[in-house]
């Protein structure tokens, strides 16, 4: 039964794992390791609440995994249930003291729910100081530093293992892209070269190497990189972007229809669900219904939010404003998919006129906050969806979306406080390219652009939060 329902997962039908779990814990409710898989896979659907119970029954029946407090720690964290997390944390690691997953999951909740690097950090530094050779401790504990603020410290973590002899190409990918990033281009780009040469079988080591050649200027050593990414993963939003970027660097005329911003971003202002009368009372409770389940002060690892917190999956809060969200959704996406059409870019090439949800979750930043500019790994079509914003945010202005030129920007972002803006690369490029299309929000308004499309926030002032949602979209 437990290899039917793993065949099941890995295909991708959780919803038919989770079935053949549910029976096995009901043919043998004493099992521990029933409990266990049914506990993980309610939390791969987002049932946290369930989750947690039967991660609990099955620490009741005396599993001593690891595993299994991580399953319940991270359904607690869902649920806002932030203490009893940071101890199901602490059980699994004292089971497992260099489990990496937990260490690195238990930081960034410290980081999330106290916003202060001393707190958050001693966890990992603990386990890194007693497993002095552990690759995963040290990838975690760099990633956790550039997320607290501290990227010359994430490089120096990965370059102190890489002098004892165990780095390999993954630490180098990773420690060439930090370098890239702080500006030390000659030693990025060495080592980014010295990975590709060490696992030539590595889409990152080649992105990297993209990535390098793109910092340094040099066009025809990104373009041969960016042409062998896309040959091994057409549709890479990654690699796309990268593409767009050479593109640009190169006055290639691909540049313009990769990055169509006239046709391919587009706003809609969603009409209320049924239930409410108006917008404006919609978004009222919407805002209301999120603003109860943000419940840290800042923002999680690898995502691209600045001072602020993030609500994953936001339908797994069972309130009637958010699951009335779907509903508003439909119209607008249907019409943009449907003007897109069809063709032969890497955007239309994939149309097939129905689509799903990828990922959903809300972001609420507060003064000085913002996204850096980045893309969609895992999507299709991105969107922000905008909910409550700051007067800062909304105030007129005369100015247009667009900058006039591939390489040319109106300037002047602090006009623009709090406005997403497209075309400015997250990873750095010589010569320097910057935004060339902003869009205003407006409360109720849906913007929807490619997922390979480069975007990010303007920072804002003032004393007022800036409330989105944002999801991927995939074909079906």
């Amino acid at each position: 039964m437990t290899d039917r329902a793993q065949t099941l997962k890995q295909q991708g039908d959780l919803a038919g794992a989770l079935s053949v779990y549910e029976t096995a814990v009901q043919a043998w409710p004493q099992s521990a390791v029933a409990q266990h898989n049914l506990a993980s896979t309610l939390g791969d659907v987002g049932r946290y609440d369930e989750s947690a119970k039967a991660a609990m029954a099955a620490i009741k029946l005396g599993i001593r995994a690891p595993e299994t407090r991580l399953v319940l720690a991270r359904a607690q964290m869902h649920i806002g249930q932030l203490t009893a997390a940071q101890l199901a944390y602490r059980e699994a690691i004292s089971l497992r003291p260099d489990m990496h997953t937990a260490l690195f999951e238990l930081t960034q909740l410290l980081w999330m729910s106290s916003a202060d690097q001393n707190i958050a950090l001693q966890p990992l530094v603990n386990a890194v100081r007693a497993y002095p050779m552990s690759a995963d401790l040290h990838m975690a504990l760099s990633q956790a530093l550039e997320f607290t603020g501290d990227k010359p410290g994430a490089v120096r973590v990965i370059l102190d293992l890489a002098t004892r002899n165990a780095a390999d190409a993954r630490m180098m990918v990773r420690a060439a892209d930090l370098l890239l990033e702080i500006g030390n281009l000659e030693h990025g780009r060495e080592l980014a070269i010295r990975a590709f040469n060490a696992d030539r079988s590595s889409f990152p080591a080649v992105m990297t190497l993209a990535r390098a050649a793109l910092a340094c200027g040099e066009a025809d050593g990104a373009a041969a990189a960016v042409t062998d990414a896309l040959n091994r993963r057409p549709f890479d939003q990654h690699a796309l972007a990268l593409q767009a970027m050479v593109w640009r660097m190169t006055d290639n005329p691909g540049f313009d229809a990769l990055y169509d911003y006239k046709s391919m971003v587009r706003s809609y202002l969603i009409e209320p669900p049924a239930g409410w009368s108006t917008r404006a009372e919609y978004l009222a409770d919407l805002a209301a219904e999120l603003k109860q389940s943000h419940h840290f002060r800042t923002h999680p690892f690898g995502h691209s939010v600045r001072q602020g917190s993030q609500l994953p999956n936001i339908f797994t809060v069972g309130t009637p404003a958010i699951q009335g969200f779907l509903q508003a959704l439909q119209a607008p996406v249907n019409a943009h998919i449907e003007h897109l059409g069809t063709g032969a870019d890497p955007l239309r090439r994939r149309n097939t006129g129905a689509w799903q949800i990828q990922g959903i979750w809300s972001v609420m930043l507060r003064p000085g906050g913002f996204h850096v500019d980045h893309v969609h790994q895992e999507g299709w079509l991105s969107s922000a969806f905008y909910v409550e914003l700051p007067d800062v945010v909304t105030k007129p202005d005369a100015r247009t979306g667009s900058a006039q030129g591939k390489n040319k920007t109106e300037g002047g972002d602090s006009a623009r406080q709090g406005w997403i803006r497209f075309g400015q690369p997250g990873s750095p490029v010589q010569p320097v390219q910057t935004a060339q299309h902003f869009v205003k929000p407006e409360p109720g308004m849906l913007v929807l652009f490619p997922s390979y499309m480069w975007h990010g926030t303007v920072p804002f002032t003032g004393k007022q939060s800036r409330l989105t949602v944002a999801m991927d979209i995939v074909p079906v």
